[in-house]
């Protein structure tokens, strides 16, 4: 094996650099790992643990224990969401502005493993918390409306609804206000709930393995996961996108705590924690559901009667309304999502407070926020209800609410740059 050195008058480039004069055939999927993570922030630490500790104890003196389960779950969720730095956002927009489809096959390993895991679940029909139940939604108008704004609000927002808790739990301050159109949009939907359920005619829901059998659904399942797969690798081919960057981290077994883990070891843990949290708390992960809450208990707080709207007078939010915040299920997830974050980013030296926040990108993270928390609640999900859960309890909603997301993707690229936010470009280095 010969080593080739720089030409005379060249000064020593980068592996990106060399990257980018690589031709398509030759190039990565991922970009060097050379940025070594900072120490970490034991100040930060100590107080994400002692939340999390208080989180957990709050927990148990309102709910039941596999409510706390459930939260235990919500902070691995955020740990695993922060070191993978799993990404549904900068993936969606990796694959449309330049082809890079390594996230996505990220993705289909994330689904495929949860659908085996869930089938397993679903037909033996015993959880800790009761019977479990996939998320199976219907599909119609609201579903096509509510996945489009999505996709739109998670490229001009800057984050999805998973994102922006991990996001939020490491100190991105821009990304409080995703957070906070978040629940506005939420608030919106709750106040039109009416018209997108009766007024706005609704369709069947389609659950595959009613249909197929869970040997079929999985089955099927597997095969367009594999396909997809198969399609991001020949538009690769044809595009030669740049590699996707590599957040710092640290070397060896520290790796495991204080760095970014492969995309694929993310995939799998996060299936693996869906089921987890299917198995304890008999259903899946959801994420949005609980800003809708949070935005109707502030006004609440405040003197308005949110009991009598339609929304909260369906039975199941109806008990959400009327309990405490921390004896609800996506609440807890939620929260957790957050402390485990903050301990994560912390424990990799990469906690940090922004103090300067652009008005251009203030004014794209609520906007954003408000499509994806209005969107979410129309199409009965997001990246992770809909999607992932979705997905994996083999709706067939899941799989039109990734289509029609995507084509809001390709529309809120070229949003963004209204925003002061950029898109990755063919000649990049790394995206």
């Amino acid at each position: 094996m010969s080593i080739t050195k720089d030409p005379p008058g060249r000064s020593p480039g980068t592996l990106a650099r060399a990257l980018r004069e690589l031709p398509g055939s030759g190039r990565t999927a991922f970009g060097p790992q050379d940025r070594a993570a900072a120490p970490p922030q034991w100040r930060v630490v100590a107080v994400g643990l002692v939340l999390a500790v208080l989180f957990l104890v709050g927990v148990g003196t309102v709910a039941p224990a596999t409510m706390v389960g459930t939260a235990a779950l919500g902070l691995a969720l955020g740990f695993t969401l922060f070191h993978s730095r799993f990404g549904f956002t900068s993936g969606w927009r990796q694959l449309v502005a330049v082809g890079q489809g390594a996230a996505i096959r990220a993705h289909m390993v994330m689904l495929a493993t949860a659908s085996v895991l869930f089938a397993v679940i679903l037909s033996s029909g015993f959880a800790l918390a009761g019977e479990p139940k996939g998320f199976t939604n219907p599909i119609g108008i609201g579903l096509v409306v509510g996945a489009f704004l999505f996709g739109v609000g998670m490229q001009v927002g800057g984050s999805c609804a998973s994102g922006t808790l991990f996001a939020v739990g490491s100190g991105q301050s821009a990304i409080v206000l995703t957070l906070l159109g978040f629940v506005v949009g939420s608030m919106f939907a709750v106040f039109t709930h009416t018209f997108w359920t009766q007024t706005v005619p609704q369709g069947p829901s389609v659950n595959l393995a009613q249909l197929l059998g869970y040997p079929g659904a999985v089955a099927l399942t597997l095969l367009v996961t594999a396909a997809i797969t198969a399609v991001t690798w020949v538009v690769a081919r044809r595009r030669t996108p740049p590699p996707v960057e590599r957040p710092p981290s640290a070397r060896g077994v520290g790796r495991i705590l204080r760095g970014s883990w492969p995309m694929w070891v993310g995939a799998v843990v996060l299936a693996v924690l869906n089921a987890a949290v299917l198995f304890v708390s008999a259903a899946p992960w959801g994420v949005t559901s609980a800003f809708a809450l949070w935005g109707s208990k502030l006004l609440q707080a405040v003197g308005f009667d949110m009991a009598g709207l339609a929304y909260w007078q369906v039975p199941a939010n109806a008990r959400s309304l009327a309990a405490p915040v921390l004896a609800d299920r996506i609440s807890n997830l939620d929260v957790g999502i957050m402390i485990g974050a903050l301990v994560a980013s912390a424990v990799g030296g990469a906690f940090v407070l922004h103090k300067r926040i652009p008005w251009k990108l203030a004014l794209g993270a609520v906007l954003g926020g408000i499509a994806m928390g209005y969107g979410a609640r129309l199409a009965g999900g997001c990246n992770i209800g809909a999607y992932f859960s979705g997905i994996a309890s083999f709706s067939l909603h899941g799989w039109i609410w990734a289509v029609v997301a995507l084509g809001g993707t390709w529309v809120g690229l070229r949003l963004r740059p209204l925003f002061g936010l950029t898109n990755p470009k063919p000649a990049d280095s790394l995206c």
